[in-house]
């Protein structure tokens, strides 16, 4: 009897730590986080663009993100900063604290379409791609110095789309205004990667 008291006694225990926990990671200080609405996702091609990424920041400091984003050296991405390589995936840098567990970085996907952006799944530890990897799961592998953005060299799983795949996915976000003419090259790209989504 006591070992079964001792067991549910541990059990409970257990379970408020990982509340605890989970509720601290993922909320963090909810007074900190940013409020971030689909309206703060628009045509790919607007934001900055960064050795084939794009930053920008929403609190309009986009000195500061560049500073960042530019440095050999690495450094910590600024409150509001978004870094997105595709326009269906995006990650946005919280202020500090509010999840510790993802350097406050959360991670969106998103529905893209001429009429705008929908956010399809948001948060911090626990947002999955359409491929079913985890976010942060790919992003914690980055090297300390380079605040969980993945680029060559910084630690991270290499990506299954090639430079030129990326560009014309880039070239092709339906929320842009102007769409540029893509290359013969560009437009065989751009069908395989459709039979690949399929």
């Amino acid at each position: 009897m006591k070992t079964l008291c001792k067991l549910n006694l541990c059990r409970l225990l257990g379970a408020a730590i990982l509340t605890f926990l989970t509720a601290s990671t993922v909320l963090g200080d909810q007074g900190k986080a940013l409020e971030i609405t689909e309206s703060d996702f628009t045509c790919l091609r607007d934001m900055t663009p960064v050795r084939g990424f794009f930053v920008d920041n929403l609190g309009g400091d986009i000195d500061a993100t560049l500073a960042v984003a530019n440095s050999p050296d690495g450094g910590t991405y600024p409150p509001g900063s978004v870094v997105q390589l595709v326009p269906s995936e995006v990650m946005v840098k919280h202020p500090k604290g509010v999840s510790p567990a993802t350097n406050d970085w959360e991670f969106f996907e998103l529905k893209v379409s001429p009429k705008g952006t929908e956010i399809a799944k948001r948060g911090f530890v626990d947002v999955n791609n359409r491929f079913g990897g985890n976010c942060l799961g790919c992003h914690a592998k980055a090297e300390p110095q380079w605040d969980m953005i993945c680029e060559t060299g910084h630690g991270c799983d290499p990506i299954p789309l090639t430079k030129p795949m990326l560009s014309v996915i880039q070239k092709t976000d339906p929320r842009c205004a102007e769409m540029p003419t893509l290359s013969a090259q560009e437009k065989a790209l751009l069908g395989q990667l459709k039979a690949l989504l399929q």
